[in-house]
């Protein structure tokens, strides 16, 4: 029975929380992901091949990945105010810097150093998220954060295909002014949260003082219920160590795959059918928009009904047979229908995956752990592009690609289902399993 109370501080956590790291989701994910419409004219301009392109493009996530798990500890240890301000300025930085490589190792470089920037962004706001909503509400509250995603390529993709519509200006080409304008509103944002994020609950003033006692106390309860299942870990070693805390990172490896082969080479997918610039923006921007919907509506039957497991596998396999659909496309619709297919079924499983973790992890060892899942399984991100890439070069087509990108995701089902096997078999399942 929800309480007038609980009611109240539920509203004001969403309404002061969950829009600004959308905000902040958004600008991260545009500017990972506009090297997909800068494509579009940069690739020939320094002479980068489908391979080259591929690989660079996945190198954001081997910075990523090694820079991941310290960042997120230090964002434990000096809080999230001041270490997401400085993550998100100097991806602005490195983002900017981006509108002047000239070839090749230049474009390598800067995508790695992207990638180093943003570590910690991401698992560092799903670690905030968990510190502030309690566990009925937890999906829901990263389900808004993660819709970001979608909605930046639903709305970034057609500003993205106008900009590179733009005349020289000052020398630079089109490419070039897509990642100088998209770059800015990262180092503006980073000063600004500063300002606008609190830390801890207990800092939160824009709560009433009962509303702040209540949400302190509720947090500490479910905290102290978790701790008292043999299967909980605090520690971060053993955070790292912990079987499951891998097996969720092989889970996200496949969405990771299938959310960045859209984002890189959608576009350039897309306009193989004969569309310009604005209209493959248009055109890459549908399926995000129905797969904001489906994640949102998705998460809260999984927060409803209190279940994980199967609200990550119907839609893992949902995404494995859109990206089988989509190398056997024929025509534009087919292929836009496709995509449809592959971002409802990605975006969905995400909420309920990152619900996860907080089941089994918490003080250092959930800094750890999510950033753990988070840059292992982003990984992905390396994989699903670069396999596209030089798939291409070697068949000609985008098929063979496509078909490897749904087999990870065919496996992230799968593994799903054992983790779930695995956890009925252990004392600290009925917690898992009920999200207690």
């Amino acid at each position: 029975m929800t309480t007038d109370l609980e009611s109240r501080v539920s509203r004001k956590l969403m309404l002061r929380i969950i829009p600004f790291v959308m905000l902040l989701y958004f600008v991260s994910f545009l500017d990972r992901v506009n090297v997909g419409f800068a494509a579009l004219t940069m690739n020939k301009a320094i002479g980068l091949s489908p391979t080259a392109f591929g690989f660079g493009g996945g190198l954001f996530f081997i910075g990523y990945f090694l820079f991941e798990v310290p960042s997120n500890l230090i964002l434990h240890k000096v809080g999230a105010r001041r270490w997401i301000a400085r993550v998100m300025v100097s991806w602005g930085i490195v983002s900017l810097a981006s509108a002047f490589v000239v070839g090749p190792n230049s474009f390598y470089a800067l995508r790695f150093l992207l990638g180093v920037a943003e570590a910690g962004f991401f698992p560092g706001i799903i670690l905030y998220l968990s510190l502030w909503f309690p566990t009925r509400q937890r999906a829901v509250a990263a389900a808004w954060f993660m819709a970001a995603a979608p909605i930046s390529t639903a709305i970034g993709s057609p500003i993205s295909g106008a900009i590179m519509k733009l005349p020289p200006i000052a020398g630079l080409a089109d490419w070039q002014m897509l990642y100088i304008l998209e770059a800015l509103p990262a180092v503006v944002l980073g000063f600004f949260v500063l300002k606008y994020l609190t830390d801890t609950p207990s800092k939160a003033h824009w709560l009433a003082p009962e509303e702040r006692e209540w949400l302190i106390a509720k947090l500490k309860t479910e905290a102290d219920a978790r701790q008292s299942h043999a299967g909980h870990t605090a520690g971060a070693l053993s955070a790292l160590r912990d079987p499951r805390v891998l097996a969720l990172a092989l889970i996200y490896f496949g969405t990771s795959a299938g959310l960045y082969t859209l984002g890189l080479w959608a576009p350039l997918i897309i306009r193989q059918y004969g569309f310009g610039s604005f209209e493959t923006g248009l055109l890459a921007g549908i399926p995000s928009i129905v797969a904001v919907i489906a994640m949102i509506l998705w998460a809260r039957h999984s927060d409803r009904t209190e279940e994980r497991t199967w609200h990550v596998v119907i839609p893992c396999a949902l995404a494995c047979l859109g990206f089988v659909f989509a190398g056997n496309a024929a025509t534009a619709l087919m292929i836009v229908l496709a995509l449809v297919v592959v971002n409802v079924g990605i975006s969905a499983a995400k909420a309920p995956l990152w619900a996860m973790p907080s089941m089994f992890l918490s003080g250092a060892g959930a800094a750890a752990g999510i950033a753990m899942i988070n840059s292992i399984g982003n990984l992905g991100g390396f994989v699903g592009p670069f396999a596209i890439g030089w798939l291409k070069n070697v068949t000609g087509g985008y098929s063979a690609g496509l078909y490897v990108v749904g087999a990870t995701l065919a496996v992230s089902a799968v593994v799903t289902l054992m983790l779930s096997r695995q956890s009925r078999q252990t004392p600290v399942a009925a917690g898992e399993r009920h999200g207690h």
